[in-house]
């Protein structure tokens, strides 16, 4: 980490698939974005725990190596296992307190809120370490039921000290209205993966210096 840290970072969330050359790609990703990725999302489907540990292992390596947080998807289970940085949970995945208990006082703990100040306010209540709102713009990784506006993030910025986290169809493009609004980080996934991730990573950062 830098010792001055951009007012908003990036959360990186990986693809489905991160076989193959993924984890030269995630190296290449964070290497372009020293101080300004700090935290990677794991998240793949319908892997039993073994198998999701063994593509997970290699990505988390990479991450401890450069001091980014190595966040788990929906699965408290495979957080433990792994030694994880934290989970995220969305509002079926888990109860905050029950991953506290079982992941420990460090454990870094994120509740998707989608476009709820009570969610948000409840998971904040239940210890969470963040929220994240969304979907804030159509998203093709991941289909969105709710959005969000960005007068969530400015209300939340001015009332409340816990992080945030915008989510939903987020690219260099459009990130920087939510930079301004206050998001504390900003998750991305098809606007890094789905390209060149250095390049996009990097124009992330502009904008985010620029806002």
């Amino acid at each position: 980490m830098t010792d001055s840290l951009p007012p908003t970072q990036l959360y990186l969330i990986s693809p489905l698939d991160v076989s193959g050359d993924f984890p030269q790609r995630l190296e290449r990703a964070l290497d372009a974005g020293p101080g300004v990725v700090t935290a990677f999302q794991f998240r793949v489907k319908g892997l039993d725990q073994h198998a999701a540990a063994a593509l997970a292992e290699p990505l988390q390596a990479i991450c401890a190596a450069r001091d980014v947080a190595f966040i788990v998807n929906d699965d408290i289970a495979l957080a433990k296992r792994l030694g994880a940085d934290g989970v995220h949970l969305g509002q079926g995945d888990g109860d905050p307190q029950e991953a506290r208990e079982e992941l420990g006082r460090e454990a870094q703990i994120g509740v998707t809120c989608h476009a709820s100040r009570h969610l948000a306010l409840e998971a904040g209540e239940a210890g969470a370490d963040y929220v994240a709102f969304g979907a804030f713009f159509p998203s093709t990784t991941k289909d969105t039921e709710h959005r969000a506006e960005l007068d969530l993030l400015e209300w939340w910025t001015e009332m409340v000290e816990l992080p945030s986290v915008a989510i939903g169809g987020i690219t260099p493009e459009n990130c920087r209205p939510l930079v301004e609004a206050g998001a504390d980080f900003l998750a991305v996934s098809g606007a890094v993966w789905k390209g060149d991730e250095v390049a996009a990573i990097k124009a992330f950062a502009e904008q985010i210096a620029a806002a």
